[in-house]
């Protein structure tokens, strides 16, 4: 019987904005088997690779030798050989100074079955995010793409400099930071004015994206002067002075803020990607942690008689995920709330029930335990019961406030909250090797646990300012000893995004 041969898949990543990946790439990623990938992948990009998949770092530093390139061909065809599906995730295009094609010579000689897919290289990502179109009506009618870094087996360079001064249009010259005292030599002893208009982009697509820009003839000086490396893209032509009028990236209200996001574990990331929207880069902490709990006695009692309260307030979308993870774990479905009124605090909350095909009685406008109470009155009948499933940490001003309004409140513990393990070493880590601009919380809990972490030393925040999502968070802030600097006015997640948008634009928060 003949042994069935996987298939290797070369992708293209795009230039560093993860996003930039194709949608079939993407898909292929999830799928994968086995993904080797390269030096410039962003990171984010690996989160999405499938859990059951194995990832091999084949990254080559510049200068790199053709025998590491053979041993990648070589890898890629043993794991394809024991009927793996193989995702090669390359920068940028695979076949644009990507070495695509040699890998795919070695797998169709070793009779391996590929398939490419193209990525956005950043000889057009890379100018597109500084503002500088490389074609333009009165500016370039073409643009060529130079790799300033050419094959070790050339005894000599086969790059004509002095045609391609000549050539008109716009010049991309890509991987030429170490060598760009010839590059520019010999553009300008092949002609090219030295006072053509130049840039250099350096991590170009990233929230640390640096653009410079020049001429010809001083534009190395500029680069030096503002200590950039590679990877930059250079980019000669008239085109680079539409920068100060195009450019759309480096101006987006949060650009290149490094953003500490305080989260739970495993939770969907809405914050960093609205963060990374507005130009910012998040960096991920978790800082709180849910299981459910143990099926307690006075639990599964609770569970089995949902038809004896009037109402049921769910206080996170949390406590509605583990709420519904007990009634299936008893055998119980939405059937057992026929009766029941739902009041959600907010509309996270709501959404997370819809997912259970329920919709709430009761939403307040705005989010919060205080709102939500002030929204019940005149609903709530004196001696009506009412269930809020919580965890072992909730406050319980909101029950409370439902006594005063003549309420049997009974809260049970449906979850517990806990802090992820190696949070604290993640966390002092990211403090110690990075400048955190801002932190941000969207909970009490992540502000106890966050100090808890610290254990009350803010030495390594001293310098950054603290984002809280509503006046609640706010609190629990100031009496863990920190100071809020800004707050959302919308206690949500897209209203916290404002306030600090709002904030580095200098208007009002």
């Amino acid at each position: 019987m003949n042994k069935v041969v996987g298939k290797v898949y070369l992708i293209g990543a795009g230039p560093g904005d993860p996003e930039l990946i194709t949608v079939k790439g993407l898909n292929l990623l999830r799928q994968a088997d086995v993904v080797f990938y390269d030096r410039l992948i962003n990171k984010r990009l690996l989160e999405e690779i499938g859990g059951h998949a194995v990832t091999i770092y084949v990254g080559k530093s510049p200068g790199s030798g053709k025998d590491k390139q053979a041993n990648i061909a070589t890898l890629m065809i043993d794991q394809a050989s024991e009927s793996k599906m193989v995702v090669r995730l390359k920068g940028g295009d695979p076949f644009v100074f990507g070495r695509g094609g040699e890998e795919i010579q070695a797998l169709e000689m070793a009779g391996i079955p590929f398939e490419v897919v193209p990525g956005i290289t950043s000889s057009i990502a890379v100018p597109a995010y500084a503002g500088i179109p490389l074609t333009h009506r009165d500016h370039s009618s073409s643009f060529t793409v130079i790799s300033a870094i050419e094959s070790q087996d050339k005894s000599a360079s086969t790059i004509n400099w002095a045609a391609l001064a000549k050539t008109g249009g716009t010049l991309v010259v890509l991987m030429g930071w170490n060598v760009i005292d010839n590059v520019i030599e010999s553009l300008i002893s092949g002609g090219i004015s030295p006072s053509t208009p130049a840039a250099l982009i350096q991590w170009g697509t990233e929230p640390f994206q640096k653009t410079v820009t020049g001429s010809v003839q001083n534009i190395r000086s500029k680069g030096l002067k503002s200590m950039l490396g590679p990877p930059v893209v250079l980019v000669i032509g008239t085109v680079v002075a539409l920068r100060n009028q195009i450019r759309w990236f480096d101006t987006k209200p949060l650009f290149g803020q490094r953003i500490l996001i305080t989260r739970q574990e495993h939770q969907p990331r809405t914050l960093d990607m609205l963060l990374r929207h507005e130009g910012a880069l998040p960096i991920n902490v978790p800082t709180i942690s849910f299981i459910a709990s143990q099926m307690s006695k006075e639990l599964e009692t609770t569970m089995r008689n949902l038809s004896m309260y009037q109402w049921i307030g769910f206080m996170s979308a949390n406590a509605v995920e583990f709420f519904f993870y007990h009634m299936k774990s008893l055998g119980l479905d939405s059937r057992n709330l026929s009766g029941v009124k739902i009041c959600c605090v907010g509309l996270k909350t709501n959404k997370s029930l819809e997912n259970f095909g329920l919709l709430s009685d009761i939403v307040p406008e705005n989010f919060g335990s205080k709102y939500l109470s002030n929204a019940l009155r005149g609903k709530l009948v004196p001696g009506d019961r009412i269930l809020i499933p919580r965890t072992n940490i909730a406050p319980t001003d909101f029950s409370e406030e439902l006594g005063t309004l003549g309420a049997i409140v009974e809260q049970p513990i449906t979850y517990q909250t806990g802090i992820p393990k190696n949070s604290r070493m993640m966390l002092r880590t990211t403090l110690e090797n990075s400048a955190i601009d801002v932190i941000t919380f969207t909970s009490s809990s992540t502000v106890k646990n966050f100090a808890e972490l610290l254990n009350g030393d803010y030495s390594l925040i001293e310098k950054s300012l603290i984002a809280a999502i509503g006046p609640s968070t706010a609190s629990t802030i100031e009496k863990v000893g920190l100071k809020v600097d800004i707050q959302a006015s919308k206690h949500t997640i897209p209203g916290l995004i404002s306030a600090l948008t709002n904030h580095f634009q200098g208007r009002k928060t």
